[in-house]
């Protein structure tokens, strides 16, 4: 015979912590899934440390496609 009985009240809220556990882990994985994809397929990338990089500007069709290109150009 057990000490104390569990009480109604006890088996709600113990299914109610269950359920917010279980959406919980289920957020914890899905960002833990995205990580891994955003790693795995990493071509694209790079910090931002809100400085010009002429590999993210797009290239153009005639001229130089890098700023530094450019300038070797018209030398």
């Amino acid at each position: 015979m057990a000490l104390h009985v569990t009480h109604e009240l006890h088996k709600r809220r113990f299914s109610r912590n269950l359920g917010l556990g279980l959406v919980l882990a289920g957020m914890v994985v899905l960002v833990f899934a995205l990580t891994v994809v955003k790693v795995k397929r990493g071509d694209d990338m790079q910090g931002y440390d809100h400085t010009l990089r002429p590999e993210l500007l797009p290239a153009e069709e005639g001229g130089a496609a890098t700023p530094a290109a450019a300038s070797e150009a018209g030398q």
